[in-house]
């Protein structure tokens, strides 16, 4: 079914397939923005929801930052924040209101502030303020542009000395290098070679849970945040090794049917404790859960790796959307929800 281009073209009809494969462009994206001299900073706080804060998720991994970054998925701001703090107001709309909120609050603490959006009430609002705006290439969805942010605050924290130099040169040249990887999950290669497509097959019908350990967690929530919204299905995400020290023991009995598929993203990167706890949680759980499907990421750095299982995620489940006889890009859903809310 998957091999049926006719078929996807019809199902998938914003080429979200397309936008997928052009994904490691944005990690080469080089934005003109003429940043302040900033006062000292002793933390990070980035606002925002979804993709939007996915990306920050993903600098505590690489390249991680010299001082504390916190990521900020509320209204409200934790306590500590003050003019010390580095806020970064973060939405691809521009209209998320719990960022819009979270950005006033940063304002009344005289926090720093920098605004990354693609348009929208913040855009303006950040024109109207004076403060340096990365304007987010326009016309996917968010989820879709998350590379265009992660370049935007590589970007903005190697300027203000908060990654180690040579951060943004690393992201583009790793750029290019998935750009030759990304060719094996193209739609023109059949199933029998595409390891994304049987992947999805093997995920429909179920909900999905995905495991990592800490370094590949931020490709982990990606790929569950992928699943929800491009394939229109329920997933969940955790991380060893807490994974041990609770949800381990939920996967013993009950429910007794577990209409689920388990992805583990295990790289050898990860501490090798955790990496032996995969294979010791597999085996005491044999017969309890439905055997994982292993995802063993490819690339000789952490950056590597995190960007290579993102974007096989981004191709898994738009694989698994057309599956589902569903076009992955629109969330209508979360449309009617704006404006319920609105009411």
């Amino acid at each position: 079914m998957l091999d049926d281009l006719k078929m996807i073209h019809d199902r998938d009809k914003e080429d979200a397939l397309g936008v997928a494969e052009k994904q490691w462009m944005q990690l080469q994206y080089v934005y003109d923005v003429e940043l302040p001299t900033f006062r000292d900073i002793t933390n990070i706080v980035v606002g925002g929801m979804g993709g939007s804060a996915f990306p920050a998720v993903f600098l505590r991994s690489w390249p991680g930052t010299d001082v504390p970054l916190e990521v900020v998925r509320d209204y409200d701001l934790p306590a500590y924040v003050d003019e010390f703090t580095l806020f970064i107001s973060s939405s691809y709309s521009g209209n998320t209101e719990e960022t819009l909120s979270a950005l006033h609050e940063a304002e009344a603490r005289d926090a720093q502030i920098v605004v990354l959006a693609a348009g929208g009430k913040l855009a303006e609002y950040a024109t109207e303020k004076g403060y340096p705006l990365f304007t987010i290439p326009g016309g996917i969805q968010p989820r879709m542009s998350s590379f265009y942010f992660l370049a935007a605050l590589v970007q903005l924290f190697e300027a203000a000395g908060l990654v180690p130099e040579g951060s943004t040169a690393e992201l583009s040249e790793t750029g290019d290098w998935l750009k030759d990887q990304v060719t094996a999950w193209r739609p023109d290669v059949v199933t029998t070679k595409n390891d994304a497509k049987q992947l999805a097959q093997e995920l429909m019908g179920k909900s999905v849970v995905v495991y990592s350990g800490p370094k590949l967690f931020p490709a982990a929530n990606k790929w569950k945040i992928c699943t929800n919204e491009n394939a229109k299905t329920i997933a969940w995400v955790n991380q060893y090794p807490e994974f041990n020290h609770n949800e381990f023991i939920g996967w013993s009995s009950h429910p007794v049917d577990k209409p689920y598929a388990v992805i583990e993203i295990r790289s050898n990167l990860e501490h090798e404790r955790i990496q032996k706890r995969f294979i010791v949680s597999e085996r005491l759980l044999s017969g309890l859960r439905p055997a994982p499907h292993v995802v063993v990421p490819l690339g000789d750095s952490l950056l590597k790796q995190l960007v290579w299982t993102s974007n096989y995620s981004d191709f898994t489940s738009l694989y698994l959307a057309l599956l589902n006889g569903l076009d992955p890009t629109p969330v209508d859903l979360v449309e009617k929800l704006k404006v319920e809310l609105n009411k």
